[in-house]
């Protein structure tokens, strides 16, 4: 039988979390302890907290990100497990946030500083700034107009050169741009 666990209410206010998407059997026995208003339910362990959603990214003074299974689930509704050291604080005003491509699956998002996966190379900037500045390097990705301006041989190792620049320098983009 589960023991009740249950994390203090205000716990999970101005939080940053990226869960892992899971399969059904891990939920199989908990019992439910928690439904929003927006039918997201949760259920939580000693280890950490598994969310059943339609719905992630921003949650009301919080951003959680759900993390998918590959091959991914077919289910609109998704489970997602993480674990409470997962949970990092989160504000308008600090440099908490840094921005990760993945060159391979053309994609690119923002981390937490406390990640245990930052190397403290990426420049770290608040949540604004890490929002502008990921839609300049998805932008990059996904269009290939800005590229006529240029003069390149590969528009891969030109869009690699350029979104680096804008991950790893505070260089505007319209500088790294005048620069290349």
């Amino acid at each position: 039988m589960q023991k009740n666990f249950k994390p203090h209410p205000n716990s999970f206010k101005n939080t940053f979390c990226a869960f892992h998407e899971v399969l059904p059997d891990r939920i199989e026995g908990l019992k439910k302890q928690f439904e929003s208003k927006a039918g997201s339910t949760y259920y939580y362990t000693e280890e950490g907290m598994y969310r059943v959603s339609n719905h992630w990214g921003r949650l009301a003074n919080s951003k959680w990100r759900l993390i998918a299974r590959e091959p991914e689930t077919e289910s609109k509704t998704k489970i997602g497990f993480a674990k409470w050291n997962e949970f990092y604080p989160d504000n308008a005003e600090e440099k908490l946030y840094y921005i990760e491509a993945d060159f391979d699956k053309n994609l690119a998002n923002y981390q937490h500083k406390n990640n245990p996966e930052y190397d403290g190379k990426a420049i770290l900037r608040t949540s604004f700034e890490t929002t502008k500045r990921l839609k300049q390097v998805r932008n990059l990705q996904q269009l290939t107009s800005w590229a006529k301006y240029f003069d390149y041989d590969d528009i891969d190792d030109l869009r690699k050169q350029i979104i680096n620049e804008l991950i790893f320098t505070e260089k505007s983009l319209e500088e790294i741009k005048r620069e290349i």
